[in-house]
């Protein structure tokens, strides 16, 4: 099982995001842990500054924008 952070505050791209990745998680059939984390405190202690950011077992792998459908596939493999 993959655990997947979606760091942001709450506005339409962060929540795009994590539906992205919720429905292609179930559309392959991926089981993921998949954790919302909108304090800006801890996303900052993050080394994050822009939002949203997406976290791979640990590793961020992308920040600033709502991701590709391509990046949320190859995340999920």
């Amino acid at each position: 099982m993959k655990n997947i952070e979606v760091l942001g505050t709450g506005c339409r791209k962060c929540i795009s995001t994590e539906e992205m990745i919720s429905n292609k998680a179930n559309e392959l059939g991926v089981e993921i842990n998949l954790i919302k984390i909108t304090d800006p405190v801890e996303i900052a202690s993050r080394g994050i500054l822009s939002t949203p950011a997406v976290v791979v077992d640990g590793k961020i792998v992308h920040r600033g924008s709502v991701p590709s459908s391509e990046d949320v596939l190859e995340w999920l493999k």
